[in-house]
């Protein structure tokens, strides 16, 4: 690792941002067990242990280094037929076994759907839609239950109404990031960056939304997630949203 996401940089992340709270405790450990010597996969392999086991189809889930998948196997595939999350050294691979070991059922019904249409299709120039919104998902995904005012705010991308005349109703909501680029893209955050939102019911199982069937409406909501009020200082002063390169009307 360099040292500019090295130990030290990521736990002075890990202590304040709101969206990390699902995988605070997680990071700070794997932060701990990378500074005395382990690697991704070992660090994340060291927590799986500790929990209840995460199964797929071909066994229980465990992290290897990246060297274990096989050329010519497409990472998907190697998942579902080896039950095992092949890891690389860097804060991405890191994020992507921390939403394993928090939303192990979601990562696994993404990791079926995925390896199942490669099973059927093959790898093509493009990857179709259905892959394209899995991938989507699970790159920059994220999971929000809220009141219907937000939620019709959210829909027409009327970002006044959302962010500042409902501000308060965010109060309400629960926003959870699953998207593991996403979480490695706020490491440095930026206005720009921006969620893909399934809109859930209060007590609705997010993984009963995903099916081939639904997946390929492309069902998300882009999200710009700084403007959530409490999750970045800078949206205290109102005039953040005078933005219109980030905050455009749908």
């Amino acid at each position: 690792m360099n040292a500019a996401s090295g130990p030290d940089a990521w736990r002075a992340h890990a202590t304040a941002p709101r969206w990390l709270a699902p995988y605070r405790e997680r990071l700070e450990r794997a932060v701990n067990a990378i500074a005395q010597g382990a690697n991704v996969a070992q660090a994340l392999d060291a927590q799986r242990a500790a929990v209840d086991p995460i199964r797929l189809a071909a066994g229980t889930l465990r992290f290897v280094e990246a060297a274990a998948q096989p050329a010519g196997e497409t990472y998907e595939s190697f998942i579902a037929r080896t039950a095992t999350v092949p890891s690389r050294d860097n804060r991405h691979d890191l994020f992507n076994g921390l939403v394993w070991l928090q939303f192990a059922q979601l990562k696994r019904r993404l990791n079926e759907l995925q390896a199942a249409e490669i099973a059927a299709h093959g790898i093509g120039a493009v990857r179709g839609p259905l892959r394209d919104a899995l991938t989507v998902f699970d790159e920059n995904g994220a999971l929000l239950r809220a009141p219907a005012a937000l939620v019709e705010a959210l829909r027409r991308r009327d970002w006044r109404s959302l962010f500042i005349a409902h501000r308060e109703k965010w109060q309400e909501a629960e926003l959870t990031l699953v998207g593991h680029a996403l979480l490695d893209k706020l490491t440095a955050p930026r206005k720009p960056i921006t969620a893909h939102v399934l809109i859930l019911e209060p007590d609705e199982d997010p993984v009963s939304r995903f099916s081939a069937e639904h997946l390929v409406g492309r069902p998300f909501v882009p999200l710009p997630v700084l403007g959530v009020p409490g999750w970045w200082p800078a949206n205290d002063d109102l005039a953040f949203y005078d933005d219109p390169a980030v905050f455009r009307r749908g």
